[in-house]
Parts: C-alpha cells; structure tokens; sequence
C-alpha cells in the first residue's frame, strides 16, 4: 500500500499529518537556548541543569522551563542522582536529526569573505573529528566510512542503511570490536548519518557506536571533555593507516 499525499497539509495515509508535527519540534529546537543545550547534548554525555543553563544564557529557573519542554517532547530524558537532574538527548534519532538540520545551512559562497576567513581551533578540531551521540562524526568519521565501502567490508543495503558483508564482519572481529547482537548475521546492519561538516555520510547506529567504542579502547582516538571535539593519538595515526588505511595528517595528531 502507498503512501497518501493530499494538498494542503502534505497528509499520510491514516490521516497524519506531516506540518504540525514538523512544526511543532522545529519551534522546539529553533529556541537559542533550547538549541544550545540540545547541541551541547549532541556529544552523548549527560549534564546537569546548572551547566546547561550556562551554556543556554538563560536562568536557572528559565533553564528548567526549557528543560521540561524538551523531556515532555521526548527529546531527552532525565537521570536522577540524589538532588541532581543529569539531561541527555533521548536517543540518537535526536542527534542525527540535529546533524541534518545543521546540514542544511547553506555552504558559503568560496568566494565570499567569510569563507576565506580561517576557522578557529576549535572549529577545526570539530570538523576534523567529534562525538555524534556514541558514535564518531566529522572528517575523520567520513573518511573511515569510505574507505569501508572501497574495501567492500560495508555495503550499502538502502539510500541511508549500510551492512557489514562476511569479510567486513569478520574484520571487525579481529579488529576486537564488540559487534552487536543481531538474528539475522547475514545482514548486520545500521544506518547513515547525514555529516553537518562535512555534507556526507558517515556511519551510525549500533555498528557506528561499535567502532567508536573499539577506537576510544584502544585509545586511538580521545574525547575532549570540554567539548565534542576528538583527538587522534599517535598510537591512533599508525593504526588507523595499518588497519583501515586512513592518513591522519602530522598536525592532527595529538598526544
């Protein structure tokens, strides 16, 4: 059975409609502070509502309004330790929808002023590499699901769905990733992330967070705890050329 569309509204089949819903979490995230502390969020650590109402600017008690907000739209969820509240995005759906807002920013003119102004460290540090919920974004993240497809050890099962082939999953093993668990082994599979940098997918869901998890162990890669940035270590720049063949340049390589 096909989907129904009827002008106005852009209406589903069974009577859903599309633009309430859409404009209802666009006013959500559109707030300055609500977007400030989902973006903080985006890097999968959980914070207090003091820390978030930092990042946002706003009061503490204009902080927990917004707050509220987002938890009864289901964007995030709370934890409770004693006295303090410690917020989360509530699933990487939320994450990967901030990515492909972002995406859509129209890129600068290469001819423009601001595009020929240099990036700072820190946006730099960020495009290169960062936290995208558990799993690895950014150029680095680009690269890595790239050179997977080239060596065929990931192919691509939808427009936005890619899985491990028998080479690919038995790679990953001797690798020491800890694959997730799935009925069907044929067909590992896990979806795409649309790259706010870099305009390009990368890989997410539970093999993305895999490989993150399996880079963070063996201290390849480092998280900065002040922010979503990711660090490359030198132990991370041999082995990420020796294993999946992915060149880190000299001046990205830290510690």
């Amino acid at each position: 059975m096909g989907i129904e569309v009827n002008h106005p509204g852009l209406r589903y089949h069974g009577g859903v409609e599309l633009g309430p819903d859409v404009a209802r979490i666009a006013g959500l995230m559109g707030d300055p502070a609500r977007a400030a502390i989902l973006a903080a969020l985006a890097g999968g650590r959980a914070l207090p509502a003091g820390e978030l109402a930092f990042i946002g600017n706003v009061a503490p008690q204009t902080a927990s309004f917004h707050l509220h907000k987002l938890l009864d739209a289901s964007l995030l969820s709370v934890e409770r330790q004693g006295k303090h509240s410690y917020y989360r995005l509530a699933n990487e759906r939320v994450a990967a929808a901030l990515e492909a807002i972002a995406a859509l920013t129209p890129m600068p003119d290469p001819g423009s002023r601001s595009r020929c102004r240099p990036e700072s460290e820190r946006v730099r540090q960020l495009r290169f590499a960062r936290s995208c919920y558990q799993h690895l974004a950014g150029m680095l993240a680009v690269s890595l699901h790239q050179k997977l497809r080239d060596d065929a050890l990931l192919i691509a099962d939808s427009e936005t769905s890619f899985c491990l082939t028998d080479r690919g999953r038995e790679c990953f093993r001797q690798w020491g990733a800890i694959l997730p668990s799935c009925r069907n082994q044929q067909k590992l599979s896990s979806r795409a992330c649309l790259d706010w940098t870099e305009r390009r997918h990368h890989l997410g869901g539970a093999l993305g967070a895999a490989l993150f998890a399996r880079l963070a162990e063996l201290r390849w890669v480092v998280r900065n705890p002040e922010s979503r940035a990711v660090r490359v270590t030198h132990a991370g720049t041999r082995g990420l050329e020796q294993s999946f063949g992915v060149r880190i340049p000299r001046d990205l390589a830290q510690l």
